[in-house]
């Protein structure tokens, strides 16, 4: 299996380290739920540095990342990030992946860790002309997340993070020993750890994700730590806290087999511009098909991954991520359903145990603050 630069701290720390997508990954540390409330009320930092990073550059960039991508970049400003879909030719998802437009002419896509490969090889391909460098093993990445989570960064930089907003990023540098950030790429004048800051995440809550040369990860992953409001974080209480709000998970929610019309959200695809698959999704929107809602059940249970989602008894369709809710004390879940029973309120039932338990369709997010 593949490690993170950052796989000796996790041991360091307790961690249990399983695998996911190829990586040895740490899955918790003190609980998933303990680590999920503590997110939610403070703060936690999550390694994510299994996830792709491809810095795309060359002319008309913009334009022809535009011909990929279900949400345009080209009106991206620089420092805005963007989240879309790569679809095939028949409209089916190959991977969600947000692209930053670090600078003039330069973006950086990233892929799901299970993607990275085909990702882009796909983008290479279509982009004939384009430099496509592949930086996934030479960048980690932290996710610093949750009501504490800019005091707590804000210490290490001189970066104003309240001039970021939701999706926008920023060079930046650490305070912290002299290390420069891909200066053989993207030339930056600074003193520090040189890093990238975006105002992202996948918890719902606010934060950052950075992005440093691996040599530095490890210092700067202890550096957050010292703070008290932070604990590490391990990818079980990650799907829980995307869970409540929704948030899709690559090879669970969507599998290659689904399109965006399928998955939504509804302003991840823009119709205004032409892209691969376009054309399938046009044909798809005049046929019947079935779309990924949220559920909520009303009666007791967990929802689990392939549990048979019932309409008055029958089976319409399968869930693809369940679980209980930390915050909500109740089973939640996404799955799919034909068109017509995806009203908000339709009465379904999920299958646990031989037993039809009773669930509602519900807006996402689950959570709301």
């Amino acid at each position: 299996m593949k490690r993170t630069p950052l796989y000796r701290e996790h041991l360091a720390l307790g961690a249990r380290m399983v695998e996911f997508v190829g990586w040895e990954m740490p899955i918790q540390y003190s609980g998933i739920i303990e680590e999920h409330i503590q997110v939610r009320r403070q703060g936690g930092v999550f390694d994510v540095s299994h996830m792709g990073d491809l810095l795309i550059r060359g002319r008309g960039a913009a334009e022809r990342l535009d011909g990929l991508l279900t949400n345009p970049i080209s009106k991206a400003q620089v420092g805005k990030a963007v989240y879309g879909h790569l679809l095939s030719e028949e409209g089916q998802i190959i991977d969600d992946v947000i692209t930053y437009h670090l600078s003039e002419g330069q973006y950086l896509m990233v892929p799901n860790a299970s993607n990275v490969s085909r990702v882009r090889d796909w983008v290479r391909e279509r982009t004939g002309g384009l430099e496509v460098v592949d930086l996934s093993t030479r960048l980690a990445c932290l996710a610093v997340q949750g009501p504490a989570a800019r005091d707590v960064l804000q210490a290490l930089t001189p970066l104003d993070l309240s001039t970021l907003k939701r999706f926008q990023g920023s060079f930046t540098f650490l305070s912290g020993p002299p290390s420069p950030f891909l200066s053989d790429l993207l030339p930056s004048e600074g003193e520090g750890v040189g890093c990238y800051i975006a105002r992202t995440g996948y918890t719902g809550e606010d934060g950052f994700e950075v992005l440093v040369e691996d040599r530095d990860a490890p210092w700067l992953w202890k550096a957050l730590l010292k703070d008290q409001r932070l604990r590490p974080v391990g990818l079980g209480a990650r799907d829980t806290l995307r869970l409540e709000m929704g948030y899709l998970l690559s090879g669970t929610d969507f599998d290659g087999s689904q399109t965006s019309l399928q998955t939504g959200p509804p302003w991840v695809v823009k119709m205004d511009h032409q892209f691969v698959g376009r054309e399938a999704l046009v044909l798809q929107g005049e046929r019947k098909y079935d779309v990924l809602v949220g559920m909520e059940l009303t009666g007791k249970g967990v929802p689990r991954h392939g549990y048979e989602v019932l309409y008055r008894g029958r089976k319409v369709g399968k869930v693809t991520s369940g679980n209980m809710s930390p915050c909500l004390r109740r089973g939640i879940a996404l799955g799919y359903v034909p068109r017509p029973l995806s009203a908000i309120g339709t009465q379904l039932a999920i299958s646990i145990r031989g037993e039809a338990v009773p669930a509602r369709v519900v807006e996402t997010p689950f959570y709301r603050k």
